[in-house]
């Protein structure tokens, strides 16, 4: 690999600030601002959703209608795909 070319791969603080949780991630992200969480210092990024507080992890998202326009698509050109 060439010298001086990438960036500096570090272990960055993610706040997400919906479910008041924090994640460690390795990550190259740029930031001036700094937590201090364990008794370590690390960056702090701000994020508005995370596995912590979206719906598809959480178990609380809402279930798509089945009577949408494929369901009426397919209701109404059943026969035609058995023949």
């Amino acid at each position: 690999m060439k010298p001086n070319i990438h960036p500096d791969y570090q272990q960055v603080a993610f706040h997400d600030t919906a479910a008041d949780s924090y994640f460690i991630i390795g990550s190259t992200i740029k930031t001036t601002r700094t937590i201090e969480l364990k008794g370590k210092t690390y960056p702090y990024v701000p994020i508005d959703v995370s596995s912590d507080s979206h719906p598809f992890y959480t178990g609380k998202q809402k279930a798509v209608a089945s009577d949408g326009r494929v369901a009426a698509f397919n209701r109404r050109f059943k026969n035609l795909a058995s023949k």
